[in-house]
C-alpha cells in the first residue's frame, strides 16, 4: 500500500512537459536567468517586488515550512523524524569520508577540489528544495523529515571534521529554523480548517519560493568555478544521491528522500568564509576565492540535478509500486 496522500491540486508547470521536478526547476531557472541577465530589474523596482524576489527567500521559506508542517500528523511525526535522521546522517557520513580521503590520501586535491570545499558543499542540504520535492513525490514521513534535516546546515560539520575550531554556539537560531514547521504541525492537527487552507496554499508557495531562490543565484558562478565546480555538484547530487538512495532503501524508505536530500544548501556557500575567519593563513586569500566559486557553482548544479534525479527515482518507485499487486 502506498503511504502517500497526494495533494489534489494540479501544479501549473507540469503542463510544460514531463520534466522531473518541473514545479521547482522552471521557477528556479527563470529566477536565475533574470538575475544573471537583468540583475538590476528587481532592485530598481524595489518595494514589495524586491521583497518577494532578491530579498524574499528567507520569508518565503518560512511560510513554505509552515505549510509543509500542516500536512504532517502527530501520528507520523516519530517516523518522519527517524527518516530525517537516517538520510541526513547518511549524507554527512558520505561527505566526511570523502573529505578525509581527499585530505589524507590525495594530498588535499581531487581535480582541483580540496577537502574543505567538499565538506562545505556536501555536508548541508537545500531543505526548501527537499520539502518542495517531497511535497510532489514523498509520503507523509518523507515530507516531515525536513524538521530533522534542517538542523544540519552551514559550517559546523566542516569545522568539526577539519578540527580548525570549536563549533560556534547555535543559540536560538536552531529553534528559529524549525519553529515554522512545528507551528504548522500544531495548526494542522488541531484545526482542520487551517490544515485545509495551508495545504491548499503549498503549490503556490513552492513556485514563489523557488523563483525567489533563483533570483539569488547567477550562472556566472559556473563560469568562475570552471569544471571543478561542476564536478563538485555532480559528486553531491549523483554520487551522494546514489549512496543516500541505497541507505534510504535499506532502512525501509522508498529511496526518494535519499536522493531528494542530495543537494547543496545556499547557506553552505558561506562556509568557506567562516573557515577563512577561523584560519586565514590556510583558507583565506586565493583559496577562499576559489572555494567560494566552487561551492556557489555546486549550489546551482545541484539545484538543477537533484530535482531531475528525484523525479526520475520517484516515477520509477511509483511504477514499481503499481506493478506489485499484479505480480503478487
Amino acid at each position: 500500500m502506498a503511504e502517500k496522500e497526494p495533494l489534489s491540486i494540479q501544479h501549473p508547470f507540469k503542463a510544460l512537459g514531463h520534466i522531473p521536478g518541473a514545479n521547482i526547476l522552471v521557477p528556479l531557472l527563470l529566477g536565475v536567468t533574470m538575475n544573471t541577465f537583468f540583475p538590476d530589474v528587481f532592485p530598481t523596482l524595489g518595494s514589495f517586488t524586491l521583497a518577494m524576489t532578491n530579498k524574499g527567500t528567507a520569508a518565503l521559506v518560512g511560510a513554505f515550512m509552515l505549510c509543509v508542517g500542516a500536512t504532517i500528523s502527530f501520528k507520523s511525526a516519530p517516523k518522519a523524524a527517524l527518516r530525517g535522521a537516517i538520510i541526513i546522517i547518511s549524507k554527512v557520513i558520505f561527505c566526511v569520508a570523502l573529505g578525509l580521503a581527499v585530505l589524507f590520501l590525495l594530498h588535499d586535491n581531487f581535480f582541483g577540489l580540496s577537502a574543505m570545499v567538499i565538506l562545505a558543499a556536501c555536508s548541508g542540504a537545500n531543505n526548501a528544495m527537499y520539502s518542495g520535492l517531497m511535497a510532489d513525490y514523498g509520503n507523509e514521513y518523507e515530507q516531515g523529515a525536513v524538521a530533522i534535516t534542517t538542523l544540519v546546515v552551514g559550517p559546523p560539520v566542516t569545522m568539526i571534521t577539519l578540527g580548525a575550531a570549536g563549533q560556534a554556539p547555535l543559540g536560538w537560531s536552531l529553534l528559529g529554523a524549525v519553529l515554522p514547521i512545528i507551528i504548522g504541525i500544531v495548526l494542522g492537527n488541531f484545526f482542520p480548517s487551517m490544515k485545509k487552507m495551508l495545504t491548499t496554499a503549498l503549490p503556490a508557495i513552492i513556485v514563489m519560493t523557488f523563483f525567489a531562490m533563483g533570483c539569488g543565484m547567477k550562472f556566472d558562478a559556473l563560469i568562475a568555478a570552471g569544471p571543478s565546480g561542476i564536478l563538485l555538484g555532480v559528486i553531491c547530487s549523483c554520487l551522494g544521491g546514489l549512496i543516500n538512495f541505497f541507505v534510504d532503501r535499506a532502512t525501509g524508505g522508498t529511496g526518494v528522500a535519499g536522493v531528494g536530500i542530495s543537494s547543496c544548501a545556499g547557506a553552505n556557500a558561506l562556509t568557506p568564509a567562516a573557515m577563512a575567519e577561523v584560519s586565514p593563513a590556510v583558507y583565506g586569500g586565493a583559496v577562499l576565492a576559489t572555494a567560494n566559486a566552487q561551492v556557489a557553482a555546486c549550489v546551482i548544479v545541484t539545484a538543477i540535478l537533484t530535482p531531475l534525479i528525484t523525479g526520475y527515482v520517484a516515477e520509477h518507485v511509483a511504477k514499481k509500486q503499481e506493478a506489485m499487486p499484479t505480480t503478487a
